[in-house]
């Protein structure tokens, strides 16, 4: 992968400069907002990548959670097998069926999405349980790795999100922001969360820190389905999806949009790697100058007479 790394950085980099040039040229103008519209082909694709990474973060720290013992592991395992049979079901029950196609929702993607996390939790418990690792002890140290590291890049999407807000919505709302608005509010409540999961996991490197890290990571990817959902289920300043929800948009613009969007996570997947990569070394070398403190210490320490120590 190192050696692939540079390679992936030169694709990614002209991938980003087409979307670049595909957004700015190529895509036609809009009729109602003008060329400010342009700002899509960075807002919405931000706003895709910043969700993926915080499922991923999901993902991982509730693994890191079930693999402290077998006997939880095996709770939760059950637990979100559970949860996922019964979520399944409901969502072919007649009342919410018709209940999610009055908000312009399909049952079949619902089920899709519901499929989708507890496929993704087995999956990445069993790539991190494989044999390929030494102990669960470095499986757990690699989720936990990783969850920071979602989080880290998923901050700097979000962040992008809400900047790019509200230089959208000044010149077409006419407001910077529109307070209480379900939508902006539920984001920034997004970033904060994971704000403060940083915030808290720069505090201490203990593994009770963690455990307390990876708890507030799983609570607060519960506020991304708000964020997302919230269009549909209350009324908000945000305009309603184009994509999906009875909604429409020029095939052009659309093919424009998902471009822009795989520039992004191409972008955002070299990130992730080359800090995941630093933060395991990072990790290392903490664990090698605890084991040379220990050896200092111990190598300091006077020993007894042998008299005395048979004594």
């Amino acid at each position: 992968m190192k050696r692939l790394l540079p390679i992936l950085s030169v694709l990614t980099a002209g991938l980003l400069a087409y979307a670049l040039y595909e957004a700015l040229w190529v895509a036609p103008t809009d009729a109602l907002q003008g060329e400010v519209y342009r700002i899509i082909y960075y807002h919405v694709p931000s706003a895709w990548t910043a969700f993926l990474l915080f499922f991923i973060n999901f993902i991982a720290s509730l693994q890191y959670l079930a693999s402290m013992t077998p006997a939880r592991r095996t709770l939760v395992n059950r637990i979100v097998s559970v949860v996922s049979v019964v979520d399944l079901i409901v969502t072919f029950l007649p009342p919410v069926q018709e209940q999610l196609k009055n908000v312009g929702m399909r049952p079949s993607a619902v089920a899709t999405t519901e499929l989708l996390i507890p496929g993704a939790y087995f999956l990445m418990g069993r790539w991190f349980s494989g044999r390929r690792l030494v102990s669960e002890q470095f499986a757990r140290r690699q989720l936990d790795a990783l969850a920071v590291t979602c989080a880290e890049v998923g901050v700097v999407f979000c962040s992008i999100v809400l900047v790019t807000g509200p230089l959208w919505a000044r010149p077409v709302w006419g407001i910077w922001w529109a307070p209480g608005d379900i939508r902006l509010t539920s984001t920034l409540v997004l970033w904060l969360i994971y704000v403060s999961y940083l915030v808290l996991r720069r505090f201490s490197s203990s593994d009770q820190m963690r455990v307390l890290a990876a708890v507030l990571a799983v609570f607060g990817a519960l506020d991304v389905p708000l964020v997302y959902l919230s269009i549909w289920f209350f009324r908000t300043q945000h305009p309603q999806p184009v994509i999906g929800g009875g909604g429409s948009m020029d095939p052009r613009m659309l093919h424009v949009l998902l471009l822009s969007w795989m520039a992004w996570l191409c972008f955002a997947f070299l990130v992730c790697w080359s800090r995941f990569r630093l933060e395991l070394l990072k990790r290392d070398v903490e664990e090698m100058h605890a084991m040379e403190s220990l050896a200092d210490t111990g190598a300091a320490k006077p020993s007894l007479p042998l008299e005395r120590s048979v004594r």
